[in-house]
Parts: structure tokens; C-alpha cells; sequence
């Protein structure tokens, strides 16, 4: 070991922060996101969910939030889907056929208004309401 060893050492270099969002803004994130599961199995039912849809299950979300919910199954139009309410996200959709037995879920929500969700198929299928 040499005495003036640190004398050739580099300098420490700086850390800089890694850009990332704010606390507060990831407090207030109200968006609600679709997870790449979910969006696989809506394209494999022939779904596709339009801007206001995501609103109209944005305000759902909003509404299970102020009950304190987690998870909660989402019945929309023709649709089921599986929400992470903390996360605000959708995880899974499902076909109403699908819906035999469904667990982890701490409520259900009926959302009521039908408008905007665009079927790739023309095929007529039943509502769940």
C-alpha cells in the first residue's frame, strides 16, 4: 500500500438525479392506463376503447376510490374488466362469458353510460345490463 495512494485516485463524480416525476404529481395522477395484458385480450375480443371511454371509466375509478376500494370488477357495455383501483389501471378484460368465478375483486361497478366504445366486429352481441 502506498502512502500517497489517494493522491491518484479520481475525484468522486457528482450523482445527478435520474428524471423522474414529481411526489405530487404522482399523488395526483388521475389517468387511468390500460396494462399490455389488458390491451392483448380487448384486441383479442375484437375491442378497442375510445377516448371517452377512458373517461367514462376514469370517473368509475374515481367513484370506487372515494369508497375505498382496491380491485373492482368494471361491468361496461359488452365488456367485464379487472381494475387495480390504487393503481389506476385496468388489468384484464373479459367477455361476459368468461365470468364464471371471479375472485380478488372488493366490488363491482355497473357503469352506466354507453357511448363511444367501437366494435371491430358487426357481429350483435347480448348486453350485460
Amino acid at each position: 500500500m502506498r502512502i500517497n495512494q489517494h493522491a491518484y485516485q479520481t475525484p468522486p463524480q457528482p450523482i445527478v438525479p435520474k428524471q423522474t416525476k414529481k411526489f405530487e404529481e404522482t399523488l395526483t395522477s388521475t389517468e387511468l392506463k390500460v396494462s399490455n395484458h389488458a390491451r392483448k385480450r380487448l384486441e383479442q375480443r375484437g375491442y378497442s376503447l375510445a377516448q371517452q371511454d377512458m373517461t367514462t371509466l376514469n370517473t368509475a375509478v374515481n367513484e370506487l376510490e372515494e369508497k375505498g376500494s382496491e380491485q373492482s370488477l368494471l361491468l361496461y357495455k359488452d365488456l367485464a374488466l379487472i381494475a387495480s383501483v390504487r393503481n389506476r389501471t385496468i388489468i384484464t378484460a373479459l367477455n361476459p362469458d368468461e365470468l364464471d368465478t371471479v375472485t380478488n375483486i372488493d366490488s363491482t361497478k355497473f357503469v352506466r353510460e354507453l357511448k363511444g366504445l367501437d366494435r371491430k366486429e358487426t357481429q350483435f352481441t347480448d348486453r350485460l345490463m
